[in-house]
């Protein structure tokens, strides 16, 4: 089986994180951000593959992404969810599509581990990568960084 292709909505924080990482090892990446490319840096550079959705919407954007991949993923450093992170595990179960929780309670090798059985278990060719924007947890980005270095060392 080979590396999932990575989708995100390209908004700062855990979004970006996942494409950055996506581009950085070669790892065919894409999804949907808003109209107008949407963040709340300003425009999503056009370095990510985004396809703009009708509406400068995130809920639009977020349901899209659940929608066109087999399976979500949400990483956060804190435990439980909130706003747009959880409404995308919301969506997710609305959508009938698998989708997993990651948090900073478990090491990062843990949550390799736990992220590669569950894109075994579900048969995963496109996973939609999730989570919190950079203003509310800064260090997001850093923890999904590491999760899927460990997941792509040992894939």
């Amino acid at each position: 089986m080979d590396f999932p292709k990575i989708v995100s909505g390209g908004q700062t924080g855990a979004d970006r994180a996942a494409l950055d990482w996506a581009i950085a090892n070669c790892i065919p990446h894409g999804g949907w951000c808003p109209v107008g490319r949407l963040a709340e840096d300003g425009p999503i550079d056009t370095l990510y593959n985004l396809q703009e959705t009708p509406k400068a919407d995130y809920l639009q954007r977020t349901e899209w992404n659940v929608r066109d991949s087999d399976a979500t993923v949400v990483f956060s450093q804190k435990p439980n969810l909130t706003g747009g992170s959880l409404a995308t595990m919301k969506l997710a179960a609305e959508h009938g599509k698998p989708c997993l929780h990651i948090s900073a309670l478990q090491t990062p090798i843990e949550n390799a581990g736990q992220l590669r059985v569950f894109i075994q278990k579900n048969d995963v060719h496109i996973l939609n990568i999730a989570g919190p924007r950079a203003t509310g947890e800064p260090e997001v980005g850093e923890f999904i960084q590491l999760v899927l270095k460990e997941l792509f060392e040992k894939w």
